[in-house]
């Protein structure tokens, strides 16, 4: 891609700055809002016809088909609508990245192999433009994670609004992502150089996951350290390690582990891995997870899928393989959530799940994945995910079905409070719809 010239560069972040300077990025208004004879969808409980809803303080106060309504309630009319619950991306760049092009709008990946000590939380940018791209399409929080290297860092959950990214934090980190060696393997052999690069490769992956394993290893013992130091304290220092210190949680399980691996050979080693250091496995990719779904409900390491709405990645799969992934773990009982893997077009979530739907997933399972699966998955469902009394009042009121395209969002709540339906496109829409004729 060809780069943009520095005045270019400046004129683009000059109408970025302006467009964030039009639409609020978080009100701050926590007040009662209700909304009455809508058609609500809670998600882990039957559809409420001509439902009521009742947002106070943040949070959800009330559900139900007639609960009363506070009379210092500002009332939406709900009719011919439906609302739900605001949907989660589990794997995102949003706030990490703006302008490709721009090196310094992009901030997703820091030098070397083993970077446990990044963390998502202090490098997000609030006012970035896709923030409100992405949440006036119904996805209101999103996990956002570096990336590069073996160990590429600590994510952050996240809900898409606020001035600062400690407002935005949901929890930070909630896990630890690795990007597992890949094998890659020549052809299918034959001649005596087609062998030995063979066997380089070969040699190559197994040290590459020895080297992780050395990783994980060095900052057990470092844990170890630390805890019997801070038993007895007269036990000489420790010499300070920021890299090992940043895994301590992660090593004494007090947050997961997300391996990213696709084919089926990476995602097995994977699972070996995690087994053997003891620790609490995500798979997140997962092209060819249809050929170990066994092993994946047998350990009970749910998936985070996608993203879907892409190709298969060897020229002999199936045409329907990245499609169909969904369903076949639903039948197998391998709980999953949707990805995007993406920033400017993780407001296209919904399609994501949409796609699986249309190659054999459930509709209602679908939604899950982008509700409250991804909030299970995550260790949030007691604040995320549902429609239901005391949850974090993150609402999307819509005319259709959020995972169907036609469908807009009519109103928007993150953490109770409404948000501005407008961003840099809708923006743009008008600017030149309004443009005066010759």
């Amino acid at each position: 891609m060809r780069a943009i010239p520095g005045s270019a560069a400046m004129l683009l972040w000059g109408a970025a700055a302006l467009a964030q300077s039009i639409i609020p990025n978080s009100p701050g208004v926590k007040g009662t809002f209700a909304i009455r004879d809508a058609t609500i969808h809670p998600v882990t409980r039957p559809v409420i016809e001509r439902g009521r809803i009742v947002i106070a303080g943040g949070t959800i106060a009330a559900v139900g088909p007639d609960v009363a309504i506070p009379p210092d309630a500002e009332v939406i009319d709900g009719t011919g609508l439906h609302v739900y619950p605001g949907m989660i991306d589990a794997n995102t760049n949003v706030g990490l990245t703006e302008i490709g092009s721009v090196r310094g709008s992009v901030d997703v990946a820091e030098i070397g192999q083993f970077n446990p000590n990044a963390r998502a939380a202090v490098a997000i940018n609030p006012h970035s433009e896709l923030v409100p791209v992405t949440r006036v399409n119904g996805v209101t929080t999103v996990v956002v994670v570096p990336e590069g290297g073996v160990i590429s860092g600590q994510d952050a959950l996240i809900n898409l609004a606020g001035w600062t990214p400690d407002e935005m934090i949901v929890r930070a980190p909630v896990a630890m992502h690795v990007s597992f060696p890949r094998l890659r393997s020549g052809g299918f052999g034959g001649t005596p150089n087609e062998e030995e690069e063979e066997k380089e490769a070969k040699k190559g992956y197994e040290k590459r996951i020895e080297d992780l394993k050395k990783v994980v290893r060095d900052a057990q013992a470092y844990a170890k350290g630390v805890r019997a130091r801070e038993q007895n304290r007269g036990l000489p220092p420790i010499e300070r390690d920021l890299m090992l210190e940043s895994m301590i949680d992660l090593v004494e399980g007090r947050i997961l582990v997300v391996i990213h691996a696709d084919q089926a050979r990476d995602i097995r080693a994977a699972v070996a891995f995690a087994d053997e250091m003891g620790l609490r496995m995500i798979l997140a990719g997962g092209a060819h997870v249809q050929e170990v779904v066994d092993l994946l409900r047998e350990k009970e390491i749910p998936v985070l899928l996608g993203p879907v709405l892409a190709l298969p990645p060897r020229e002999d799969d199936p045409y329907d393989l990245i499609f169909s992934n969904a369903a076949a773990l639903h039948r197998a009982g391998v709980p999953f959530a949707f990805q995007t893997r993406d920033a400017h077009n993780a407001r296209n979530l919904p399609y994501h799940a949409a796609a699986a739907a249309a190659f054999g997933l459930p509709k209602q399972a679908a939604l899950e994945a982008v509700t409250i699966a991804p909030a299970r998955i995550l260790g949030v469902a007691d604040r995320l995910g549902s429609l239901e009394v005391g949850k974090m009042a993150n609402v999307i009121v819509t005319d259709g079905d959020p995972l169907e395209i036609r469908t807009s969002v009519r109103h928007l709540f993150i953490a109770g409070e409404p948000i501005p339906l407008d961003s840099r496109h809708t923006l743009l829409y008008q600017k030149f719809r309004a443009r005066p004729t010759p």
